[in-house]
């Protein structure tokens, strides 16, 4: 089908959407209330709507009140029970699917409920406008002429009392309608091999020989797919391998790090990156714009949002604040509440508005990663600006990263300890760590005081990690692949104690 006829098809799609977008954009508040009302009016007979009596709700006052926010293991026995097989707990229609997630760094498995409400109006609905948006704003795109390169954490889908878990992309992969697989790739039977290695190859095997005209998938495992493939075909740039090859829709981890390596491995100064912010709890927010990295917050995907300030997260004086008294520049964490029947739930992450009109964010972390020993409020986005401009100054490239406290004894002041895995080392590793300890000074007033003559914190540690360190470390724990991360920041030690005691095994 000519290019012509397949955007006028997806413009009169995109028209049809944009009056529901320009819906939220007028009256974003509205929005978000009537949504929440929604769902209450709709789990108003379960379980836990029995249980706050939603149905005499009426006032967003009384739902804040009433129903109070709550963490994956205060909603665990409840999960637990829907996943045995019990209905009409916290949902009112049957929940046959869970994403297992083990987050960033947790052993535990965590299950996350996923609706038919929260596949059709969040999941796929956030896939559409994303595409929507995209070709709105680059008229002339040939997406639909070739294949989207999609790089998931699937392996194979696992059923107990009726109900079944797995990643939430092999969820979305098995729900998709039929004729979806003849605009992706890898096929389906190699997007849910279970051995991540074993896989990585064999889309190697399989897409080279495609038109791939978009890539998906998280940074950090795109990054190695993408090398795989140069390995393999032996060619200078991706290019090379995909001639037509025109934009990669990236999220899950900060793109900031990764993208002086992508743009070696695809240079051309006309080639798209849009950003998305999505997890097992939901589809939240898209790039809408070419060159504006900032995130439109969707608010009409069953999703009702809620705010904490993270001055105050964790203390005595922590508040819960609507989306209506958010203010641009401060970092949230958020709360949300959805048609996939999470109540008032942290999902962790933490969030800065860029705007309030419209609500545009960007993701800066999530509310366990992070230094506060010292009072430094060290938070990744920080750390990732900070750690940019260092490798710019001195030409090195970074694989992966993490960072830890350590501790004052007796006399001795604290710092930070990090260990640092270099696609390309900087000549001076010295003058590197003066670099990102000026850089994080720059960026956070709250760091540079405790360093200011050594006040509080001494210079910065730094260890230069050995080759694919990071990705052993990940082996061992069975998380490669998929949305698993490196936890970038903690105020404990463990996870950078187990890396360099891995460091110094080899």
């Amino acid at each position: 089908m000519p290019i012509p006829i397949v955007n006028s098809i997806a413009s009169w799609f995109l028209k049809k959407r944009f009056h529901q977008i320009d819906l939220f954009l007028k009256y974003p508040i509205e929005v978000q209330e009537e949504l929440l009302f929604n769902l209450l009016q709709k789990a108003k007979y379960t379980e836990i709507g029995r249980e706050y009596n939603f149905s005499t709700i009426k006032t967003y006052r009384e739902f804040s009140e009433r129903v109070p926010v709550t963490t994956y293991e205060e909603n665990e026995a409840r999960i637990e029970r829907a996943r045995r097989g019990e209905s009409n707990i916290f949902w009112p229609t049957p929940i046959k699917w869970f994403a297992k997630s083990s987050g960033t760094t947790n052993a535990k498995s965590k299950f996350i409920p996923v609706t038919n409400d929260s596949l059709e109006n969040c999941h796929y609905a956030a896939s559409k406008d994303l595409l929507c948006m995209y070709l709105n704003n680059n008229p002339n795109a040939q997406l639909f002429l070739g294949k989207s390169l999609r790089l998931g954490g699937s392996k194979q889908l696992y059923e107990e009392n009726g109900t079944v878990f797995g990643d939430l992309s092999a969820i979305l992969i098995d729900n998709m309608p039929f004729w979806a697989e003849f605009s992706s790739t890898p096929s389906n039977e190699v997007s849910l091999m279970g051995d991540w290695e074993t896989k990585m190859q064999a889309i190697v095997n399989e897409t080279i020989k495609e038109n791939v005209t978009s890539l998906a998938g998280v940074p950090s495992w795109m990054l190695v797919l993408l090398n795989q493939v140069i390995e393999t075909t032996g060619r200078n740039n991706l290019f090379e391998v995909w001639p037509n090859l025109e934009v990669y829709f990236h999220g899950g981890v900060n793109f900031d790090p990764y993208i002086d390596q992508y743009n070696k491995l695809l240079p051309k100064s006309d080639f798209r990156y849009y950003e998305i912010y999505n997890a097992s709890e939901g589809f939240f927010a898209i790039q809408d714009r070419n060159e504006n990295k900032e995130l439109l917050l969707m608010l009409d995907y069953g999703i009702f949002y809620e705010f904490i300030p993270m001055d105050k997260y964790g203390t005595p004086d922590e508040k819960v604040i609507p989306l209506s008294e958010v203010e641009e520049g401060k970092n949230y964490a958020i709360v949300i509440t959805t048609n996939a029947g999470l109540w008032r739930y942290k999902i962790g992450d933490t969030v800065r508005f860029t705007s309030t009109d419209p609500y545009r964010i960007k993701v800066t972390g999530r509310t366990k990663h992070h230094i506060n020993v010292f009072g430094e409020e060290l938070i990744i986005e920080n750390a990732e600006t900070a750690l940019r401009k260092a490798s710019q100054l001195t030409n090195a490239e970074i694989v992966d990263y993490t960072a830890a406290p350590i501790f004052m004894n007796g006399k001795e002041k604290g710092a930070h300890e990090w260990i640092i895995e270099f696609k390309s080392p900087p000549d001076d590793l010295q003058s590197f760590t003066k670099l990102l300890d000026t850089a994080l000074q720059e960026v956070n007033s709250d760091y540079e005081a405790k360093r200011f003559n050594n006040t509080t914190l001494n210079a910065p540690k730094i260890h230069h990690a050995r080759e694919r360190l990071f990705y052993d470390w990940l082996k061992e724990k069975n998380k490669l692949g998929g949305q698993h991360k490196v936890p970038r920041l903690s105020n404990t030690r463990d996870y950078l104690e187990e890396l360099l005691t891995l460091n110094r095994s080899f």
